[in-house]
């Protein structure tokens, strides 16, 4: 998801002019970057997406982030409800100079949705979603792109936050569901999803978009996905094919791509092929998405014994990808190939703050705050902190 978000980043930013950095990660937030950010690369190009990969990785697995991490997430969100990749300085109004765009605005909705308490602000950023849909039905990258696979598929995610079905959701004739059928090859190209055509309108497989469009194609999300129960057979063509048809197909490609070596593989002009660890994790989650975590084994397996310098290297974005291919697979993200993803994770931003015990099992922070509420008076003291609610 962190390779897809840079992909984006990349096309975007070349249309304007302007080169993408390259992003670097080390163990906890520089004193420079902004209070409550996850990781300590600069943040211009990704910030609120790898925020929001964190929170979503740490909800699927049942752990409290800080408070400071959910509150820099929500104050990087736009009046008009989109979010940037990053704003510098929340205090000032978002202006046309900022660029907004689909893919953080997605990410945040489904972050914000699963940590609770900002049904507003997930529901304001949905409403700028829809008002962007392309007449094909699906999004791209920045308003009024020409639409993609990954962006189409995220901001599904974002609509399943809402509990209106995404087949509803369209721009005239045309659903979220429809923009992706079109850009699914036939089992004589594969079977995968293309990214969006090339300029001659053709499309060409690629197993990035491959992996988000089965998710997406199965009205699934990051903070959703769930084991399905559906074999990965091979490719079959269908005379009117469904979203379900598509997804089965791309993931039948996706099996066959990670058969042999256990992974995907990237080439980057002038360089030798070279394993891709963080498409392979999302195709964990494809193929779980579809088939169940048997699907995944194999993939899951080698990401849990190679992985671990890669994550290191790449950051709090790279941690959440791997927990949520591990939790989607079936693996343990607290072992996984002898690494602690969510303590890893953790420890790229703030701690999060736990209430000790003591050895009758009642917290010191409960006692303490109890003192000061029986001396002055003020009730809210015994809350340190505010329960998850569901939006």
């Amino acid at each position: 998801m962190n390779v897809r978000r840079s992909a984006a980043v990349l096309a975007a930013t070349v249309a304007i002019g302007t080169a993408t950095p390259a992003v670097a990660a080390s163990p906890s937030p520089s004193p420079s970057l902004p209070s409550g950010l996850y990781g300590s690369s600069d943040p211009t190009y990704d910030g609120v997406w790898r925020q929001s990969l964190a929170l979503i990785a740490l909800y699927r697995v049942h752990a409290e982030p800080a408070a400071a991490t959910v509150d820099w997430l929500a104050g990087q969100q736009c009046e008009s409800g989109a979010f940037p990749a990053f704003r510098a300085n929340p205090a000032k109004a978002c202006d046309a100079k900022l660029m907004v765009d689909t893919n953080s605005t997605a990410a945040a909705a489904q972050a914000l949705s699963a940590v609770g308490g900002h049904g507003t602000a997930v529901t304001k950023a949905v409403t700028w979603l829809k008002s962007v849909q392309n007449k094909d039905g699906g999004w791209g990258y920045t308003p009024g792109g020409a639409s993609d696979a990954n962006s189409t598929s995220v901001v599904i995610g974002a609509l399943m936050t809402q509990h209106t079905p995404v087949s509803t959701i369209r721009n005239g004739a045309k659903s979220p569901y429809d923009a992706l059928l079109k850009l699914s090859l036939p089992c004589a190209d594969g079977g995968a999803f293309a990214y969006q055509p090339d300029k001659n309108g053709k499309l060409t497989a690629n197993a990035d978009a491959t992996a988000a469009a089965v998710v997406g194609a199965l009205g699934q999300g990051m903070v959703s996905v769930k084991a399905g129960d559906k074999k990965n057979a091979a490719c079959t063509d269908a005379a009117r094919p469904t979203p379900e048809d598509a997804a089965a197909n791309g993931s039948a490609y996706l099996a066959k791509a990670v058969a042999k070596d256990g992974h995907l593989t990237s080439a980057l002009p002038g360089s030798e092929n070279q394993p891709d660890y963080g498409n392979t994790a999302d195709a964990v989650v494809a193929l779980a998405a579809q088939g169940g975590t048997a699907a995944a084994t194999g993939p899951l397996r080698w990401l849990e014994r190679n992985s671990a310098k890669w994550a290191e290297q790449n950051g709090p974005a790279a941690y959440a990808q791997l927990i949520l291919a591990a939790e989607a697979g079936g693996a343990d993200p607290s072992d996984f190939g002898g690494t602690d993803l969510v303590k890893q994770l953790t420890a790229t931003g703030p701690a999060p703050v736990t209430a000790s015990q003591d050895d009758s099992g009642t917290s010191v922070w409960w006692m303490v705050g109890a003192g000061l509420a029986a001396g002055a008076g003020i009730g809210f003291l015994l809350s340190s902190r505010n329960k998850r609610k569901q939006p």
